[in-house]
């Protein structure tokens, strides 16, 4: 048996290494069927939450006019939650959208400690941990489309 056959890994010309090992991971059927439950409930929870924000709903408005920078950052934010809950649901994007909320999630947790009165702080942390979750998971698709975009 050839070096090739007990290591699926190796690279040959007539072998070429698999995108989901260059990419340097591949979730296991149940961890994908996991994931893809995540993110699905992930994805729903921001549209609804971006949907205040972008109809300029009174709790919306009231909310962002607390934090002091106006309706275009409320609009801001629903839009990026918008993009993100879309991009939670296409294979390539889901880790890159994961990564992306990580960091809204910070921002909302110090709005919450610094302009809010605190009790919500919580939200932002459990939501940033889940959606971690899904940076960590989808790794391997993010490592893929920064390779595409590197050999652009």
């Amino acid at each position: 048996m050839s070096a090739t056959a007990n290591n699926p890994a190796s690279t040959t010309a007539s072998n070429p290494t698999p995108s989901a090992v260059r990419a340097g991971h591949r979730p296991g059927r149940r961890m994908n069927v996991t994931l893809w439950v995540v993110q699905a409930l992930t994805a729903a929870f921001f549209l609804v939450s971006a949907a205040p924000k972008l109809v300029a709903h009174p709790s919306a408005t009231v909310v962002f006019d607390k934090i002091g920078f106006g309706d275009w950052f409320m609009y801001l934010v629903g839009i990026l939650e918008l993009a993100g809950a879309i991009a939670l649901l296409v294979p390539l994007l889901a880790g890159l959208a994961g990564l992306a909320f990580i960091g809204l999630m910070v921002g909302a947790f110090i709005t919450q400690l610094t302009v809010m009165d605190g009790k919500n702080a919580a939200t932002p942390v459990i939501v940033a941990v889940v959606v971690g979750f899904v940076a960590w998971g989808r790794r391997g698709r993010t490592t893929e489309l920064f390779g595409r975009l590197r050999r652009r």
